[in-house]
């Protein structure tokens, strides 16, 4: 099949799954009403809790729930062929992803904006809700973690994105007091931040800034964690609107720019060909099924982990009911900023694997400095699967800038625009996880060990936005920094047996989709509301992941524990054992709930 015949039938597609399954959602099972008072308002407070503008909240949503995702999932999974990872995209956003994000949100915004992990103790019961923390807490941990490698990872690859990437920290800012402090215009705004980052892409790798770069590209990969966790740490304590938010919506709008250029590239390939004198066919150079790649897993189901973000993640759940509920407007404004930012992430992660199967196959540089085309730039790619998240990565950036080059746009910038694109994505993932297990933190803390009264509070210093958001980021740069296998702790090998967390962030992600569907369906059967809609992709991302993570640890030579790889066996046998206690007590208690509404419950405020 054609890639532009793709990227258009899976855009249309969006479009009127959008129009039709969304709506119904909207309107016949969560009942959206333009009357409600969201909590936003009833509970303003300047800091966490702020009506914002709905495209504002967009911004942060999509460019807080997308990170690398869906850029590094499909970009693995294609090694299985694009087919797969193409079905598996636009069937699992549209009915399963985007479901469970709407879902998430809803829930949170009619309980005064909890997180999910927080509803669960109502809907089901305490002590689900003290394992559904642990969860979230576990999960977190490793998205901090790995998202920090990911970004210095990409900042190492591609040097000319550093400057770029850290300027809208500034932008930011300049943005969140224009809007907040001085009732600016949204749309002035917009334009200024994005004018301005794009001639940072432009120019932000000439002359002296091109010295910068090359000489930060240099900094060990801890080095660069270390700098970033301290920036999550300012973004968490500081007020949504003044860094945050901002942050999101502005590199929402270059990335949603981004992802026109690359549509429009995509059209300029189909009919142009490659840049160059060779000018190579337009089409797709990697297999449709390849059943059997080298060294990798099995397909099934192993595809349904590594593609996370792209079509389910459990994490967007915690974006949904932390902060985007925090900041909608109106109950109606959740099928726009929840269902519709699942489906642009499709989208999203369909243009990846289309830049991966033909992109690629436009011309990249093979070993020797030729120029490979066809099948034979794919195969340098993707020969074998132990080759890690670099190859994957560089074929998407190489693959999209050949995209970017059929629009007449330089290599150079073309390459440095894709590196921005993704640092940016997973930077906006790292600030909101941030911000998201400082909340995870509080809650345990004042679960484990209500306050103290006359006496000694040992955990109150974790009960505070500060104690408790040091707290999240010591504890993702301990596990960021694990050595490689084998190795002793050192500068140098800090954090690059850190990466070896990204196989059980598919899991536990994917793990954590699955219950939050629990506390989804929960909640409406509570009140009489049909779930038959959601109960085959509870049960499906309940099993697969588990299996894919028992697989992972125990079967095998290649298995965490024949490789004495004890911290991700920790991790998947406690994450399994929650699984399973929360899946013991909703069984449990699931026959008997129907109709009766949780004591405890918030009740809907309307005007």
């Amino acid at each position: 099949m054609h890639p532009l015949l793709i990227a258009l039938l899976a855009g249309v597609g969006f479009v009127v799954a959008y129009h039709t399954y969304g709506r119904w959602l909207g309107g016949k099972i969560f009942k959206l009403s333009a009357n409600a008072i969201c909590p936003s308002r009833r509970m303003a407070d300047g800091n966490d809790y702020v009506e914002t503008n709905t495209g504002v909240v967009f911004g942060h949503h999509f460019a807080s729930i997308a990170g690398t995702g869906p850029i590094v999932g499909p970009a693995v999974a294609i090694m299985w062929g694009w087919l797969p990872a193409l079905l598996w995209v636009i069937f699992g956003s549209i009915f399963i992803g985007a479901v469970h994000d709407l879902g998430a949100l809803v829930v949170s915004l009619r309980n005064n904006g909890q997180t999910v992990g927080d509803i669960a103790g109502r809907v089901l019961n305490r002590r689900v809700r003290l394992l559904f923390l642990c969860v979230l807490f576990l999960a977190l941990t490793i998205v901090l973690a790995i998202f920090g490698l990911v970004i210095a990872t990409v900042f190492r690859m591609f040097p000319s994105a550093i400057v770029p990437c850290l300027i809208q920290i500034p932008i930011a800012v300049g943005i969140g007091a224009w809007l907040n402090r001085h009732g600016k215009s949204l749309k002035l705004a917009s334009v200024i931040a994005l004018g301005v980052m794009y001639l940072t892409v432009i120019y932000g790798d000439v002359g002296f800034l091109h010295t910068l770069n090359s000489a930060m590209a240099e900094w060990s990969l801890i080095s660069w964690v270390l700098l970033l966790l301290i920036y999550s740490y300012v973004a968490s304590v500081l007020p949504v609107w003044a860094l945050l938010q901002p942050r999101d919506y502005i590199n929402a709008l270059q990335l949603i720019s981004v992802l026109g250029l690359l549509v429009v590239g995509v059209v300029a390939a189909s009919f142009f060909g490659g840049a160059g004198e060779a000018g190579p066919v337009f089409a797709m150079a990697a297999p449709a099924i390849n059943a059997n790649p080298v060294g990798a897993p099995a397909m099934f189901p192993f595809l349904f982990i590594t593609i996370a973000c792209g079509a389910i993640s459990g994490f967007h759940c915690l974006v949904s009911s932390g902060t985007s509920s925090k900041q909608l407007k109106t109950e109606p404004d959740a099928r726009f900023v929840g269902y519709g930012a699942m489906l642009t992430e499709g989208f999203l992660a369909t243009l990846v694997i289309l830049a991966c199967a033909a992109g690629v196959g436009l011309g990249v540089k093979g070993p020797g400095g030729e120029t490979l085309v066809g099948a034979a730039a794919w195969t340098h790619h993707y020969g074998v699967w132990s080759a890690g998240l670099g190859p994957a990565l560089g074929a998407f950036v190489g693959g999209s800038a050949n995209f970017l080059q059929a629009l007449g746009i330089s290599g150079a910038v073309a390459i440095a625009l894709m590196g921005v694109f993704v640092a940016s994505f997973a930077a906006t993932t790292l600030d909101t996880a941030c911000r998201l297990q400082r909340y995870i933190v509080q809650e345990l803390a004042n679960t484990v060990a209500p306050k103290a009264v006359g006496g000694f509070d040992a955990l109150g210093w974790l009960r505070g936005k500060h104690g408790a958001t040091v707290f999240a980021v010591g504890t993702a740069l301990l596990m960021a920094a694990t050595p490689p296998s084998g190795q002793s702790w050192s500068l140098a090998a800090a954090g690059r047996g850190g990466l070896m967390l990204w196989p059980i962030f598919g899991a536990t992600n994917q793990l954590l989709g699955g219950l939050s569907f629990l506390v989804i369906a929960f909640y409406l059967w509570r009140r009489s509301v049909p779930i038959w809609f959601l109960v085959g992709p509870m049960i499906l991302m309940l099993i697969l992941p588990a299996w894919a993570m028992t697989l992972q640890a125990f079967v095998g030579e290649s298995s965490w524990w024949a490789q004495e790889n004890w911290l991700l066996v920790a991790v998947a046998v406690i994450t399994m054992a929650l699984e399973v206690w929360m899946v013991i007590e909703a069984i449990k208690l699931f026959p008997r709930v129907k109709g009766v509404i949780e004591t405890g419950a918030v009740e809907p405020v309307t005007t």
